[in-house]
């Protein structure tokens, strides 16, 4: 008798269970895993819509007639463009891209197109990581978009090299989509390890903007190289969402609700303590910029709000339930979307009658801001313990282990703690990884 009493408490208990899984999943919204980063400026955002544009053009197959253009045209000179490559030319190793010097902004700029769903190659490079599989610099990366650097970087070094050269005042800035984003995130950060190849550039000089980025580094990586890479991600977009392996997402693409049902009871139930000291998992890249165009409850768009930050906890980890996630993926929405903040963010500052001198303080500002969030990040990191990605056997998401063997011994220099020394103190780790410049801004040591 008892036994038949106890079924419908468990059936209760279960339904209960199922009931609050599904309530705090369809309550869960994109705009909550940002809703306490600060507001990006007009400033700052402003190489994020003239970027998007340059990669939306690399999908063109013809400049002169294009399909994809925006209003106003994707703002390239003919003339500008230095170097064009398709399939055949890359022989599959890699995305077609373009290479365009900007005059206009004085900028460098490498942009790669995202995934092409009828190029095998693709499908090929992206499927090829395997969990833990490939380590650079004191953290893991994906093996695929490695190779794929590496192949762009031996390509065009030479080219890259003798335009830096001849243009000592221009950045050089990697950019890409989807696919491409996570090739210009491991190439930004080859570029920034091997600067001697490159004239010794300034680390200053080097920026990459990863739009819709698969997760493809570590944490540790993701967090060190916050002051180079940016991530640009559109409300719901599921792929810097995806934890599961890029095999997996596509060989249940035929059941893609199946998939997504089963990663969000995975981030569910999974501690965040977990999947932070897992030191194998991969993350969006670098300093991320969330663009906020829908809330819940509410039909339709609003104006877009662009927040942005350094997290190292809460980095995209959990998938949400939207009709969206796949619409929000597309370069063409995040070129719209992104050129609306931006003008809303001119408007703005229109309105408020900034003078051109306060203007000048306060882009000086924001970059003594970032700086400080870079470092707050690091200490953040440091605090939360997160395993070291090369040795699982030494705590600390940069360590330093003495007499170690293997190919990643320049990671040193950005080294947080040493099994020998035991536990650096913060004003120490301080002292060894920034310097202080004539304004009296902290910036990291250059390796």
């Amino acid at each position: 008798m008892s036994a038949f009493c106890g079924i419908p408490i468990i059936e209760c208990v279960y339904c209960l269970g199922c009931a609050r899984w599904v309530w705090k999943k369809c309550l869960y919204t994109a705009g909550r895993e940002s809703e306490n980063w600060g507001l990006a400026s007009a400033s700052e955002f402003e190489p994020i819509t003239r970027l998007s544009r340059f990669i939306l053009a690399v999908y063109e197959d013809d400049l002169q007639n294009p399909i994809w253009a925006p209003p106003g045209g994707y703002g390239i000179n003919p003339d500008w463009v230095v170097l064009r490559k398709n399939y055949e030319e890359t022989e599959g190793r890699v995305s077609p891209y373009i290479i365009y010097l900007d005059q206009e902004n004085e900028d460098i700029v490498l942009a790669i197109r995202g995934l092409n769903l009828g190029k095998e190659s693709d499908y090929l490079l992206l499927l090829d990581d395997k969990l833990g599989q490939t380590k650079f610099d004191g953290g893991y990366v994906h093996n695929g978009l490695l190779k794929a650097a590496e192949w762009v970087l031996e390509a065009e070094c030479e080219i890259l090299r003798k335009l830096v050269e001849r243009h000592p005042n221009y950045t050089l800035t990697f950019a890409g989509h989807s696919l491409g984003a996570g090739v210009v995130t491991l190439l930004a950060m080859l570029v920034a390890k091997n600067r001697e190849r490159f004239g010794n550039i300034d680390r200053e000089r080097i920026r990459c903007f990863a739009f819709a980025p698969t997760r493809c580094i570590s944490l540790n990586l993701a967090v060190r190289y916050a002051d180079v890479i940016n991530s640009v991600v559109l409300q719901d977009d599921f792929l810097p969402r995806t934890s599961v392996a890029s095999e997996v997402l596509f060989k249940s693409l035929f059941c893609f609700p199946c998939l997504l049902c089963v990663t969000c009871v995975k981030d569910t139930c999974a501690l965040e303590e977990n999947m932070l000291q897992d030191p194998r998992r991969l993350y969006a890249p670098g300093r991320l910029y969330h663009i906020i165009v829908r809330q819940p409850f509410r039909f339709g768009k609003f104006p877009p709000v662009v927040r942005t930050a350094i997290p190292v906890d809460g980095r995209f980890e959990h998938m949400v339930l939207s009709c969206n996630i796949l619409s929000d993926h597309s370069i063409v929405l995040i070129e719209r979307e992104s050129q609306r903040a931006f003008e809303i963010m001119l408007e703005k500052e229109k309105i408020m009658d900034i003078p051109p001198t306060q203007r000048m303080e306060r882009q000086t500002s924001l970059a003594k801001e970032h700086s400080e969030e870079h470092r707050a990040a690091l200490q953040r990191a440091v605090a939360l313990d997160v395993p070291d990605a090369c040795w699982p056997s030494a705590y600390g998401t940069f360590d330093e282990t003495e007499g170690r063997e293997g190919a990643d011994r320049s990671h040193g220099e950005y080294s947080f703690m040493s099994s020998k020394r035991g536990r650096e103190s913060w004003d120490g780790l301080v002292v060894r990884l920034f310097d202080t410049d004539e304004s009296g801004h902290m910036v990291l040591k250059k390796p």
